[in-house]
């Protein structure tokens, strides 16, 4: 302000007094020419940003080469001390985004960034492990994999893109900044802050590029890994192996962990699901007695069919061996005994056997609460005539 007021002063002419001094009036030709120069500055300046770059060349060369360069240079120094805009202090410093720390985390955590660069094999083996692994889903864990390594592909391809152009960019700053220090004053503190704000204004496309990828691959994981945590019914044999068990011990249907574990090797299932199937079988089989009841005689039945031929088999297997021939009468063959033969040649072999008996009605068992269970009162086998095996509960 002092010198404004100074060159105001000694522009218009005044004592320290306060009062005006008459200037001397120029000439015409002289205040035309002072016109004159003003307006060819101006129109220099205006049409800087027209200039080739070879005329641009030129006016930077005579500047250097001008005798008052060095009296410019400490005038654009006292003028930029003056006005304040010196280099600011380490406060001014950003702290990292959060946000963007976050997406960085994330995305080492799914294997798409990190040193593997884009492997997501630690991803891919905490997310199987977790569901769990099986010939079935083999193929869709090599989709998955595929998937991911696609992304990730994606995402570091466009991240060199990014890290290229924001290199490129603040390399053209800082070379352009240095070019400047030799007309004005730059140091090296100020450049270096410039960059930082550079790096600032980039940082939002890395951001959009990391959400992105984070987007993509949690959308990746629903349809594939969470879509494999939903329900999913055993096959077919191992169903049968475990109503056959559950109706076999109808009135107990609490298997011990060896029989779980037996189990589950037959149905090539873990001994968690054996045991939630039990669990749930058992609060399906309270609720709809009835429903479960023909399915209970179906399972009783083909359980007493099979024991009818396992006994035969070893009559059969018994009188081979023997050395006892057959009566004269018979021409070389014999006929099977019935049904009541046979469980009195295996009460003689064995010492006792007692033919599959299926509980009575309103039987109560303690064991977890396991109470009034119905089950069948008479179960036929579906081979009736030849044999004509009949297991009565009552019996």
């Amino acid at each position: 302000m002092d010198e404004q007021s100074h060159l105001m002063q000694t522009l218009v002419g005044v004592t320290l007094t306060g009062h005006p001094v008459p200037l001397p009036v120029p000439h015409d030709g002289t205040d035309a020419r002072n016109k004159q120069d003003i307006g060819d500055i101006l129109h220099q300046i205006m049409t800087i940003t027209d200039q080739s770059l070879d005329e641009a060349q030129a006016k930077k060369h005579g500047l250097n080469c001008h005798r008052m360069k060095a009296a410019l240079f400490s005038v654009l120094c006292e003028i930029k001390e003056k006005t304040g805009l010196s280099i600011r202090g380490s406060q001014d410093e950003d702290p990292p985004d959060p946000q963007l720390m976050r997406l960085d985390n994330m995305l080492l955590a799914e294997g798409v960034s990190g040193p593997e660069k884009g492997g997501g094999a630690a991803a891919v083996a905490a997310a199987t492990a977790a569901v769990g692994v099986g010939a079935d889903n083999s193929i869709e864990h090599s989709d998955y994999r595929a998937k991911l390594s696609q992304i990730s592909q994606i995402y570091h391809t466009e991240l060199e893109k990014y890290e290229q152009a924001c290199n490129e960019f603040t390399t053209h700053v800082m070379n352009l900044l240095r070019e400047q220090s030799r007309t004005r004053p730059i140091s090296p503190k100020e450049i270096e802050r410039m960059v930082n704000i550079i790096h600032r204004k980039f940082s939002s496309i890395q951001m959009q590029l990391k959400q992105s990828t984070c987007e993509a691959v949690m959308i990746l994981r629903s349809r594939f890994l969470d879509a494999r945590r939903k329900r999913r019914n055993f096959s077919k044999q191992a169903t049968e192996i475990l109503n056959e068990y559950f109706y076999s011990h109808l009135s107990n249907p609490y298997p011990s962990e060896e029989a779980k574990e037996e189990l589950a090797k037959k149905c090539a299932i873990t001994l968690s699901q054996v045991s939630n199937w039990f669990g749930n079988k058992r609060i399906r089989y309270k609720k709809n007695i009835g429903k479960f009841q023909e399915e209970a005689n179906l399972y009783a039945a083909k359980t007493a069919v099979t024991a009818t031929q396992a006994v035969a088999a070893a009559v059969h297997n018994s009188q081979t061996n023997s050395p006892a021939t057959p009566s004269s009468g018979s021409s070389g063959s014999y006929s099977l005994p019935g049904s009541g033969d046979i469980f009195m040649s295996m009460s003689g072999l064995n010492g006792s056997y007692q033919p599959t008996q299926v509980p009575n009605t309103g039987q109560t068992q303690g064991n977890g609460g396991w109470h009034d269970a119905v089950t069948p009162s008479s179960v036929t086998s579906p081979i009736e005539g030849a044999n004509s095996i009949h297991s009565d509960t009552s019996n």
